[in-house]
Formats: C-alpha cells, structure tokens, sequence
C-alpha cells in the first residue's frame, strides 16, 4: 500500500531503482542535493540541476515544468553519499508567481519504475517561501528510507543551498540555475504522455527544428501546468496526471492529462495498455493504471527519403518510437503539441524581445537634448522601429517555417488515426469495429493557437480516465458562452457529455463499460436518446431524488467492495452479480436533486472512484452549486474541466499558452453517432451482454 506522508514521517523504501514525481500548479525547478553522513553537501559538485542534470545514480529534469519525474539509483550513488535531498524551486523573471502561497500544493511521490507509488506527500501550508526542500532519501543501518521534509525558504534557492552546507557560492550556484532554466539552456523533459527508454521522441528530419531566432531570448515557462490547465479550477492539487493528460489543465492531471509530468530516459514503463483486470479465483482485481511489458520498443517506421537540399522533410504517420503504432501516433501527436508550444513561445519572446529593444533605444536617443531638435529624432525613431520590424519579421519567417511543417505533418497523421483518436468526421468511423482490447488514450476535442487557428492538435488523455470530466454549462465559462441562451447552453453541453460517452463505449471491449445517468429533472431527454434509443445505457436516466440517491448508492458500494477487495486481496469474495467493469456516471443538473448526503457520496466517487474504474462525466454550472460554498471546491478541482463551445482555457505544460480548445462534434446531418452506437449494440449482443 501506498505511504501518505505527512512533515517529519519517513518510511521505508523496499527497492533502490525509484522516480521522483513531483505536480504542482505552475512550472517549478526541480533539483536533488547529496549529502554525506552528517547531511552536508560538500560542494556544486554534488548538486544536479537543470544545468548540470546527471550526477552518479541521479537524473533531474532540465527545465522548469508542472511536472517531473526524477530518476534515482540508490545503488549506484557514491559510498560516502548518505542522503538525496529534492528540492523544488519556482523560476524567476517569467511573470509567474512568486511564492508557494500562490499557487496549488505541490505533490510528491517515490514510486518504483513500473510507477506503483511507494509514498507521497503533499507539501500543504507554504505561504512566502520560493524554494522549498521537499523530501529526502536516507540511508540509515544499511537500509534506505524517504522522509517528509517540506522545509520551506523565503529567500529562495540560496538560502536553500547554504542551509544545506553550501559554505560559498550558494548565491551565484543559484542564479546560475535560474539563469539555465531561462535561458532554456536544454529541452524539458516530457509532459504527460510517457516517454520510452530512449528518452525523447525520434523525429526523422534533416535536422533539428530551430524554432528560436537568433536574435530572440529562449521562450521561458509561464505560470501554468502540464498537463493542461484550467485557470478557474487549475490542475495542481490531485495525484499527477501521468496526463495533460492536456493537462488541460487541484492535483495535476493530465493535458489533459493532459494533463502530467517530465519522464527521463530511465525509469519508464513502456509497453501497449491492457484493461483491467476481472477478477481472478483468489488472486487481486487490478485497478491501476496499465502498465506495460519492459521491453524495448520496435524502432519508428522507416524515415522518408532524404529531401532536395532546401527543402523540409516529407513527413510520416507514426513517426516517434513506440511498442505499437497507436502508440507512436500517441507520441507523434504529444510530440507536434510540444513543437507548436515552443515556436510560438519563441515567436512570442522575439516579438517582446523587438518591442522592448525599440523602446529601450528610444529612450535613449530621446534623452539625449541634442535629438529633440531638428530631424535626428525622428530619424532615431524611425530606425528603432525599422529594426524592430526587421526582427519581427525575421522570427515570422521562423515561425511561418516550423507552422508550415508541423501542418503537413497533421495532414499526414490525422487520416491516420485510429479511432480512438480521430475526430468525428474522419471516416475511420463509418467502418469502425468494437475492439478487443482498450486503446492507450482518447481524443477529447482539438487545440490551437492564435498564431494558425487552422493547425489542429488532438487533445488525448490517457485510457483509463485517471480523473473525471466537468463540461462546464455556465455563461461565465467563456466569452463564447456569456452570448448564448442559457437553455441552448445547457443543451449543447449534454450534447458534448453524448459525444463522449459514445467514444468511450465504441473504444471499450464489449462489456468492458458501463454508463449510468442521473437527470433529476429530465432535462436532458431529448440529447439522451441516441443512448437511450441505441439501448447502451445501464439503465434508463435516474429521475428525481430517489434516482439520484439510488444510483450513487449503487457506485459507492461497487466502489468500497472493490476497495475493500483489492486491498485484502480476495477477489474470489466479491459478489457473484458486482459488475467489474469501468462504469461512467454521467451527471446533469448538479446540484438538481442533491441532498447533502447525495453531495458527499459524489465527492467520494469523484476522489476514490477512478482507482477502481469508476468515473465522473458531470455537466454543471458551478454557479448553480454556490449555495454550497467552499465545500464543494475539491470536487471542481478535482475534475478536467472543458466547455460545450471553443474556449481558451487550458494551458500546456511547457510553456503556459492559453490553448482554444473546440469540443467535439459530428458533422452537420451526420449520422455517424447512431452507426457507432449500433455497432456498441451489436458487439454486445455478439459477446453475450
């Protein structure tokens, strides 16, 4: 089991080989320090850092991000190194903030390299601090254990590093870590989706894409997380979204999953996703995330052929490493999210760059008495803006460049897609057979940017859902939403709820997935019937109190029997008519019908129930459950949060865009949802549900 950690409590590590995983509401610096007996680090030298990543049995990431995930080989550690210290720091001079106070709990976890948790703990209680020493690694008797730190620092990383025996050079070690980090000195490590043993995605060009300009500053992170984020209910409080999930962005989740995490080379569990587990005579239900065979991975499809000198390279579907090609288009498509972010933030930091450089030389030229007669001001004036322009124009040639790439290579990979991942309209889904066997993520709606609003990435999360969904019914959800009816809102958001409900029955095993609905007022009857209609749904939409009560009821015991049966052990003793398979709870009108009981029971299955394949699809207005005040906020914080119309609301963990997300949607007068829920029918008629 799990240790939950709490300041000062340590527990003992039963293996060596460990990742450090760290979530927290906006990017951070994460580093170790080693120690010698007495604790001290003896110099820089014992101190990785995103300038100096690797020491001997120790790889930290090389870049602030909203997750990370640190190697640690205990074994391989010098002899005289006695303790591993994590610290984690937040980035100066990139407008984020400027204290813990600020943002979401940071979370940790020591977990082995197949992910199984070992001990978390999550640093509550920080106010002005910058830095803080998060936990440690000990060695004591021969025997290795982790310890709850939570230390916190108000002056940052040098007071943090002469604390720790640092006799001098604590203050410039400090800023020289500040200074790699915004410098962007080297690539960060992975967000959410998982990383194989090689480390970073291959892609097969002529040369590495450039996305900065020459004469722009490195792009550097801003203040939001990974997996993609949602700045009304940010993703940094929960267990990581090993998301963004994007992670779109409480705990972090997910880009969607996102929503995240940084991977290093080692460490990983690689391998195609499996679905739970059923219960086996005398042998556990697993619930965990799936994890993957350890072996290394078939290399990407062959590259190809070289281009014509001058000319980008042709891309290909499939072009990253992975066990299969679900999974490569899975890296490919996480891999163009990445290449997307950065040139626009290169793009971004050079036109900021231009402007300030404008000003600057105005003002001096301007302050000179001698320029303000005659021509010579505006002469000075008129070169500062023509060599703002020349800059601008320069990093739009980048820009156009890597946009120009990354949209040929879209226009390879989207008629690629497997199902899972395609959009409505690709015709992948007029032949779209149930599957077998559960696919490694799914596509929950599109992002881009401003820069190209035609350039289209697939927002994936990882399969199964490691935390609910909230479709956001509210006019104060977007700009978009405040101009709409509220009943047509309402409407389109249950319509969103169909959609995704649908996909997730047609990539499940027959049998494999169950959805029930509460609609205490029957509100949403007429966006139900393709599901009630179709026949897939576990029973008819629960009406009223007593439906509301009887169908939470119903989970929230599957949920404590599975519990109770994972943790002991005993699959055999679950009962004989218990349904084993994921179960989505879809959810309209909250709090329409809820008593405070109700409530409770829903905040339960929003915490516990994803663990044990339960699952929230709630379609809310938060504003409607105001009368409940603060106790209510865990259960928004705790759910990805999307909106029924396009919105730019989620943010992605390298560098902190404000992404517009589209939700999905069939194609006008398209029939393709009733095909897919008839093949959901026929599949389980064919397998005897």
């Amino acid at each position: 089991m799990t240790a939950e950690l709490v300041r000062g409590q340590n527990h003992t590590l039963p293996q060596t080989r460990l990742e450090i995983r760290v979530s927290a509401g906006s990017p951070v610096v994460a580093g170790a320090t080693l120690g010698d007996e007495n604790g001290t680090v003896r110099g820089a030298e014992w101190i990785a850092h995103p300038g100096a990543h690797r020491l001997p049995g120790l790889e930290v990431s090389r870049q602030a991000a909203a997750g990370h995930r640190l190697a640690v080989d205990l074994e391989a550690l010098p002899d005289e190194v006695h303790r591993v210290t994590v610290l984690l720091a937040l980035p100066t001079g990139v407008g984020g903030p400027t204290r813990f106070g600020a943002t979401a709990a940071p979370f940790v976890a020591v977990t082995g390299l197949d992910g199984t948790e070992i001990a978390t703990f999550t640093l509550t209680g920080l106010d002005a601090e910058s830095a803080v020493s998060a936990l440690e690694l000990y060695r004591r008797q021969g025997a290795w254990k982790v310890r709850a730190v939570g230390q916190g620092y108000a002056a940052g990383l040098a007071e943090m590093l002469a604390d720790q025996g640092l006799a001098a050079g604590a203050a410039e070690l400090a800023a020289s870590i500040q200074e790699a980090v915004a410098r962007s000195l080297a690539r960060s490590v992975a967000p959410p989706p998982p990383r194989t043993p090689e480390g970073d995605r291959v892609r097969h060009t002529s040369g590495p894409l450039d996305p900065h300009p020459p004469t722009a500053p490195q792009p550097q992170p801003t203040a939001h997380p990974p997996t993609v984020h949602q700045p009304t209910a940010p993703q940094s409080a929960t267990h990581p979204p090993t998301a963004p999930q994007p992670q779109v962005p409480a705990h972090p989740s997910a880009v969607p999953q996102p929503a995240a995490p940084a991977h290093p080379p080692t460490g990983t569990d690689p391998g195609t996703p499996t679905a739970p587990a059923a219960p086996t005579a005398g042998g556990p239900i697993n619930y965990a995330h799936p994890r993957r065979q350890h072996a290394a991975p078939p290399p990407p499809p062959p590259a190809a052929p070289p281009a014509e000198p001058g000319q980008a390279p042709q891309p290909v579907a499939g072009d990253a490493t992975g066990w299969s090609m679900d999974e490569r288009l899975y890296n490919q498509i996480w891999g163009m999210f990445e290449d997307l972010a950065r040139a626009a933030a290169a793009y971004r930091s050079a036109v900021d760059f231009a402007e300030s450089r404008m000003g600057q030389e105005l003002d001096r030229s301007l302050s000179d008495p001698r320029n303000r007669i005659g021509g010579t001001g505006d002469r000075a004036r008129e070169e500062a803006r023509a060599k703002r322009d020349e800059l601008i124009a320069r990093a739009r040639e980048v820009l156009d460049r890597d946009l120009a790439q990354l949209a040929a290579e879209a226009a390879v990979v989207e008629p690629a897609l497997p199902a899972a991942y395609a959009g409505w309209d690709n015709p992948v889904w007029h032949a779209h057979r149930i599957p077998m066997e559960l696919p490694m993520a799914l596509r929950i709606g599109d992002l881009h940017l401003p820069e190209r609003t035609d350039l289209r990435i697939p927002l994936l999360v990882r399969l199964p859902l490691e935390r609910g969904i909230w479709v956001d019914s509210g006019r104060t959800a977007s700009e978009a939403a405040a101009l709409m009816d509220t009943d047509r809102l309402r409407r389109l958001a249950m319509e969103t709820a169909v959609l995704h409900a649908a996909r997730l029955l047609a990539v499940y095993p027959p049998g494999e997935f169950s959805v029930h609905v509460i609609d205490p007022a029957g509100s949403a009857a007429g966006s139900l019937a393709p599901l009630v209609d179709a026949g897939v749904l576990a029973g008819p939409p629960a009406p009223g109190p007593g439906g509301v009560a009887s169908v939470l009821a119903h989970l929230t015991r599957r949920v404590d029997l599975v519990q109770m049966a994972v943790r002991a052990g005993a699959a055999d003793a679950l009962p004989p008519d218990l349904d084993t398979g994921e179960q989505l709870l879809v959810v309209n009108d909250f709090p329409h019908g809820f008593d405070d009981r109700a409530v409770t029971q829903l905040r339960y299955l929003a915490d516990e129930g994803p663990s044990v394949g339960v699952h929230l699809l709630m379609v809310a207005d938060r504003e409607d459950a105001s009368a409940y005040g603060p106790v209510l906020d865990p259960l928004w914080r705790s759910l990805l949060r999307i909106t029924p119309v396009a919105d730019n609301h989620l943010a992605d963990p390298w560098v902190g865009h404000a992404w517009t997300y589209e939700p999905p949607a069939t194609p006008p007068g398209s029939r393709v949802l009733e095909q897919v829920l008839a093949a959901v029918t026929a599949a389980r008629r064919a397998a005897g549900h």
